[in-house]
């Protein structure tokens, strides 16, 4: 209503001036009858509010949608009032949300063909790791231990750039299943056994239920935690010996929990560890922070619905949190 006033506040202004300028020309003119004055502005005022409540109810609907907002982009394209102002606004709206939809499809096309370029290079990169990896063995300590070493951090950060190009398209890579958090604790414990042994930092299992299991993503929940106990492990080394990995329940909430007993997360740092590329006070220590391992925990959980809590003092260490509420049919097998 306050648009449609504003737009015919111009109209309403000039009815006023007219009709002053034609009772003034009569009056001049020696004409100075009050009575047909006052009918004459009170038909006027008439004539004119019947004109705008009949303007305004035609067009209702075109001024309510240029004063409401879009929920979504779908109601660009519905059709208002068939009058012919609110269809050309109609023809024009539709234009833009096809020009909009055909450069949405064109970036589609170009991040989807970025993202087969990036898991092509990341398998290809693999391949020759493998070979350095195994030539490795064959090589006397201690070049084979840090041939290997540096093999693994170049297939860490490989798995982090390949993680990192499926995000955008996380939902189709989502394979939803019951998971045995116990079982998948010790693939990832075996997977990172070298790792482990290097760093001279080894896991401490604390499990309330051995057949707890939740509704979740095996492969993406198995990165996850690899992030978690790659920074527990890297931020506890030549501190601590070892990590505590923690599965439990909590009302109805299934818990797995990282703990070390490291450097801990410097005050100034907590309310941005999960953001992409900062890396922090601890990060400008260890060298080898890229700021995108957390960060893509955080995402990936948030998709999959579950939470994420963070616990951490200088000096004394940090622990980590993954909730799996019972919207994810936590069940004891």
């Amino acid at each position: 209503m306050k648009l449609f006033l504003k737009e015919k506040s111009l109209l309403i202004a000039v009815q006023a001036i007219q009709l002053i300028v034609i009772l003034s020309i009569f009056w001049l003119d020696g004409f100075r009858d009050i009575h047909l004055f006052l009918y004459s502005t009170f038909l006027t005022f008439f004539l004119l509010g019947c004109y705008l409540i009949y303007d305004y109810l035609t067009r209702r609907k075109f001024y309510q949608r240029l004063t409401q907002p879009f929920e979504s982009l779908d109601e660009s394209i519905q059709k208002t009032d068939n009058v012919p102002i609110s269809n050309a606004l109609d023809e024009l709206l539709h234009k833009q949300y096809q020009l909009y939809q055909n450069q949405l499809k064109t970036l589609e096309n170009k991040q989807e063909e970025h993202r087969r370029f990036m898991d092509q290079w990341v398998h290809q990169m693999k391949t020759p790791l493998s070979v350095i990896e195994l030539t490795a063995q064959n090589l006397d300590e201690p070049e084979s231990s840090s041939i290997r070493e540096e093999t693994e951090r170049m297939k860490r950060g490989l798995n982090t750039v390949l993680y990192m190009a499926r995000l955008r398209t996380i939902e189709q890579d989502f394979h939803i299943k019951p998971v045995n958090l116990v079982k998948l604790i010790n693939e990832v414990n075996g997977d990172n056994k070298r790792f482990y042994i290097r760093n001279k930092v080894y896991p401490k299992l604390e499990i309330e239920n051995e057949a707890l299991t939740v509704e979740t993503d095996e492969k993406w929940l198995f990165f996850i935690i690899s992030q978690l106990i790659h920074n527990a492990v890297k931020y506890s080394a030549n501190k601590s010996n070892r990590i505590i990995i923690s599965i439990y329940e909590r009302g109805k909430e299934a818990i797995l929990e990282v703990k070390d007993f490291g450097i801990g997360i410097p005050e100034t740092d907590k309310r941005r560890i999960f953001d992409p590329f900062y890396t922090g006070e601890n990060g400008r220590k260890f060298r080898e922070s890229t700021g995108m391992g957390l960060y893509l925990t955080k995402e990936t959980l948030n998709i999959l619905g579950h939470g994420i809590e963070v616990d951490s003092t200088v000096g004394k260490g940090t622990t980590f949190r993954i909730i799996f509420s019972e919207t994810q049919n936590i069940t004891n097998l």
